[in-house]
């Protein structure tokens, strides 16, 4: 059971409707954001706390045990409020939120409803959709390395060892036709076989994307044209002639691994282990 704070509990009992909800974003760099559902800014617990930007939540549920419970926040994305680059540009990934009730006609008078954090967030015509994750959706983050086939190292990081830098694995090119939001054809790329940046990290190094990266979902030739799609949108338009630098992808794969990059000896999977037709497998008389 809660127990409530004096003040607020005595407002309650009023029967008056003078509640507002207040969400606190703080990133991981220390930046907090305060945005509420009502029609004026509130200062609350030493946080100003933004009307202008329409935000509103779903139901946020509580319930026992470990299951991850959460909610949504939507609002409209404003320059001086949340902004779509910044968001792109993955500075409130993770970021801790905090939900407040707050009796707005005596903003020292709140309470703290829900504590998470920022899950996926969606972007769209200028409106924003966050997901909100419980504390306790940690409890179900993987820690440390899984026993799978494929390898769990990152392409080039200190487990991988792959130089990205090696002639091969790092292309630079221009956007030349725009295709569609995250689709592109690209200049500068022609030396490089099909498929050799699927799965690699794109970053723009000019243009209004100018230091917005992401992981490219494909990497192909249709008729001596290069083509590459990302998976994330960039936070502007892409436009003819912005440059970009992009290195190799991995599928994770030891046939990969030893054949493409020659760097078997640092696979950091179990290719050899069993898989589950072992494990569901019918003892035979006379079979291994």
């Amino acid at each position: 059971m809660r127990t409530l704070p004096t003040e607020f509990s005595a407002a309650l009992a009023t029967g008056a409707t003078t509640l507002a909800r207040c969400w606190r974003l703080t990133r991981r760099d220390g930046a907090v954001l305060g945005l509420t559902e009502h029609d004026g800014d509130l200062t609350v617990d030493g946080t100003l706390f933004l009307a202008a930007a329409g935000v509103g939540g779903s139901e946020n549920p509580a319930a026992l045990g470990f299951s991850a419970a959460g909610g949504e926040l939507t609002g409209a994305l404003a320059a001086d409020q949340l902004d779509e680059r910044d968001l792109a540009a993955g500075l409130y990934d993770g970021a801790a939120v905090e939900l407040l009730l707050v009796d707005w006609s005596n903003p020292a008078s709140f309470l703290r409803l829900r504590r998470g954090h920022l899950g996926e967030v969606r972007r769209e015509n200028g409106v924003f959709v966050a997901e909100l994750r419980a504390l306790s959706d940690a409890l179900g983050q993987v820690r440390g390395r899984l026993f799978t086939r494929s390898c769990d190292a990152d392409l080039g990081d200190a487990r991988c060892r792959v130089d990205l830098a090696a002639p091969g694995l790092r292309g630079e090119g221009v956007v030349a036709v725009v295709e569609g939001a995250g689709l592109f054809r690209a200049d500068g790329l022609d030396g490089f076989a099909a498929g050799r940046f699927t799965q690699g990290r794109l970053a723009f190094t000019g243009g209004a994307n100018q230091g917005f990266a992401t992981e490219v979902k494909t990497h192909g030739k249709t008729g001596g044209a290069v083509r590459i799609e990302l998976w994330q949108r960039p936070p502007e338009p892409l436009a003819a002639g912005e440059a970009f630098t992009v290195t190799a992808g991995c599928d994770k794969r030891l046939s990969t691994c030893r054949d493409r990059f020659s760097n078997a000896t640092n696979f950091r999977g179990m290719p050899h282990m069993p898989g589950n037709d072992a494990v569901v497998r019918i003892a035979r008389p006379g079979g291994s």
